[in-house]
């Protein structure tokens, strides 16, 4: 029997959307390597044999990673994620909002402009994410193209039963 731990578990969850997500929008637009929040590009993925003493299949994972991040310390009894996805129609502007709980944010087509709290404004493309900190306040949403759509996975974490989104700031 395994048992793991809730952290253990949100971790997983967190990394197997993130990887159905990333080969998702890499399929559809036939991209073999991977451009990350940083700006930094992953090499194309050749077929080659793995060093000795690493596994090719721990070489895989790192070539797929999509975001890592620390998650905040907390006791997470009652809570739930909702999973959503946000359409930027072209031009959208978001207004200043917050969430009860934490964020990941996955982008699946488009470019997003956002700006957290304590973060700098980026522009995130497809295959990145971004992390709303708990207490946070998304400060910019917006669509980075005036004639484009765009589109994000929200994956929202909050105590079960509490508004997910609520105006102004935290």
């Amino acid at each position: 029997m395994i048992t793991m731990t809730r952290r253990e578990t949100l971790a997983g969850a967190i990394a197997l959307l993130s990887e159905w997500g990333a080969a998702e929008v890499r399929g559809r637009a036939g991209i073999t390597g991977q451009r990350f929040a940083s700006g930094s590009e992953t090499a194309p993925r050749l077929q080659s044999a793995a060093p000795s003493g690493t596994s090719s299949r721990a070489q895989s994972r790192e070539a797929d990673l999509v975001f890592r991040h620390d998650l905040p310390n907390l006791t997470m009894d009652d809570w739930e994620v909702t999973i959503s996805l946000v359409d930027y129609a072209p031009g959208r502007v978001g207004k200043v909002h917050h969430h009860a709980g934490f964020v990941l944010a996955y982008v699946l087509e488009g470019m997003i402009v956002t700006k957290i709290s304590g973060q700098e404004e980026k522009t995130y493309q497809p295959g990145e994410m971004f992390y709303e900190p708990p207490g946070s306040t998304h400060e910019v949403s917006r669509n980075a193209s005036e004639t484009q759509p765009a589109k994000l996975l929200a994956m929202i974490f909050a105590k079960k039963g509490v508004p997910l989104t609520m105006p102004g700031p935290a």
